[in-house]
């Protein structure tokens, strides 16, 4: 019969093949007739025993057998841009614009309530200064970081 390994223990070596009747049987290292070791997803042949899987060989040229391709690399979650959030914070900044661009919407209600008062903008004017010093200082890694908007 011919199926899938589903999954090896990494410690015992005993593993779960699905088969292609569409059940399950478990094996133990001995039953592995092939140098080298199963790994998950690996397509093989093998034989039957009640529920046990005997005699299990790697399918060649299947696909499955091939080795694993390299995971794609983690799409660049950068959406938003540290010198457009800097220029934001100089231009608008007791407004808490850039705060709403970086995705911090507490702290920008907060300064744009604070803005509608002369002592509130005396506390949000050097606030949006200190945040615009921030980000052009910041690296662009860190500031992809702390401010990444990851959508799933």
């Amino acid at each position: 019969m011919r199926g899938q390994v589903l999954g090896v223990d990494t410690r015992t070596g005993d593993g779960i093949v699905t088969g292609d009747d569409g059940r399950r049987y478990s094996f133990r290292p001995a039953d592995w007739a092939h140098k080298g070791e199963p790994a998950i997803g690996m397509y093989v042949d093998f034989d039957i025993d009640q529920n046990r899987a005997l005699s299990i060989f790697p399918v060649p040229g299947a696909l499955a057998d091939q080795p694993a391709a390299p995971p794609a690399p983690a799409p660049d979650l950068r959406d938003r841009n540290k010198y457009v959030a800097a220029l934001l914070a100089f231009f608008l900044g007791p407004l808490g614009i850039h705060r709403f661009y970086v995705g911090r919407t507490g702290s920008g209600i907060a300064m744009l309530v604070l803005s509608c008062t002369i002592v509130g903008l005396l506390i949000s004017a050097p606030w949006a200064l200190i945040d615009t010093i921030r980000y052009l200082f910041m690296s662009d890694r860190e500031f992809a970081a702390r401010y990444a908007r990851y959508t799933e």
